[in-house]
């Protein structure tokens, strides 16, 4: 996907961390992808700090040269299981300490690896995903083409609305056109949520039809590339109840507080509470009942997790901002943007409206 020079000083950016006699075995499929390049599964990627192999097995072995020629390969038989093989490996390689993704591993192979003679095998600490937080100028125009095929589908498909229109035909329909326009796939299952169904953060789509609902929200986003966007608007139809026209303006407003306190150096904690605070002034504290927002990139939720772990902040992460309220039997109000990190500040990759006003559309009959 990138030049094979990317891919290999993010493997020498692990390589540096470790020490000769020591090894990093990667099991995270999204981690084997994010340092060679390879898309498959059901692989692992050995490190030391002079060298790496990937363990596979013969069904990628024209895939392995395709997407990365320059990585030795070793691939096991079809009767033998990846972890064995790969502890078969590890005591070919003899290290005296390996590290492993203790967060990725089962208890089981866990205990498979401690249990190889002379071996210390200790937990890598998310070290993969430390690196990953920081995207590189490839990865950033990825996800700025991911925000970009999105926005551009929900504006194609907005206009063509009408209150016959199911929630899982407007999902479906959004995908087909972020598809047609270059995305491999939504990003995530998206949300499309109609009146009450809104109060629910997390909405499966229904059979239900729009018909007189009187907003509609709306959460998807695109992938390209294998880099994800995620953002999330509330589309009015007509006069909404007036908490919910209350929340309308209370979560905007805290989304741009939010937005205003990113900058390198700050704690997420303190974006989370700018947040908060503007919701809890609106006497809506309580009705906010989930994260602020996480890092996007290969995978829709990583690091870092704003609102759940305290992480500074620094140039070049991409997180999403998304405060909400619900109102149970009502309805619900979520916005969510994506935004860059940048050396001085921030830059909001996501241009769509934001307050209520410019959230106005006419569902056709």
């Amino acid at each position: 996907m990138f030049e094979r020079a990317v891919y290999r000083e993010r493997r020498a950016g692990v390589q540096r961390q470790l020490e000769a006699g020591e090894a990093f075995l990667i099991t995270s499929p999204i981690n084997v992808t994010y340092l060679t390049g390879f898309t498959g599964d059901s692989s692992y990627l050995l490190l030391t700090s002079t060298d790496c192999l990937i363990l596979s097995d013969g069904r990628y072995e024209i895939q392995l040269a395709e997407q990365c020629p320059d990585v030795p390969v070793a691939l096991r038989q079809r009767s033998e299981q990846i972890m064995d093989y790969a502890a078969a490996k590890i005591r070919e390689y003899g290290p005296r300490h390996l590290r492993v993704e203790a967060h990725v591993l089962s208890h089981a192979q866990y205990e498979q690896l401690a249990a190889i003679e002379d071996l210390e095998v200790v937990d890598g600490h998310r070290t993969v995903e430390g690196l990953r937080a920081i995207k590189g100028a490839e990865e950033l125009e990825c996800i700025e083409r991911a925000v970009d095929i999105a926005e551009r589908a929900m504006r194609s498909v907005l206009p063509l609305l009408n209150r016959r229109h199911s929630e899982r035909e407007i999902a479906l329909r959004l995908e087909h056109v972020m598809q047609e326009l270059g995305a491999s796939a939504s990003a995530f299952p998206i949300i499309v949520a109609a009146g009450p169904r809104a109060a629910l953060p997390h909405a499966e789509p229904s059979s239900a039809r729009l018909g007189g609902a009187s907003l509609i929200l709306v959460d998807w986003g695109a992938t390209y590339q294998g880099y994800r966007s995620d953002l999330t608007r509330v589309w009015a139809t007509s006069r909404i109840p007036t908490d919910l026209e209350r929340g309308f303006e209370a979560v905007s407003a805290a989304q741009l507080a939010a937005i205003e306190a990113l900058r390198p150096g700050v704690s997420t904690e303190e974006v989370d509470r700018a947040a908060r605070q503007v919701l809890a002034e609106a006497g809506l504290a309580d009705r906010f009942n989930h994260g602020l927002g996480h890092g996007i990139g290969l995978e829709i939720h990583e690091s870092p997790f704003v609102g759940r772990e305290a992480v500074e902040l620094r140039p070049g992460m991409v997180i999403t901002v998304e405060p909400g309220v619900y109102f149970p039997g009502q309805g619900g109000i979520r916005i969510e943007d994506d935004v860059l990190i940048t050396e001085d500040g921030h830059r909001l990759l996501s241009r769509l409206p934001r307050t209520l006003a410019g959230n106005r559309i006419e569902l056709l009959d």
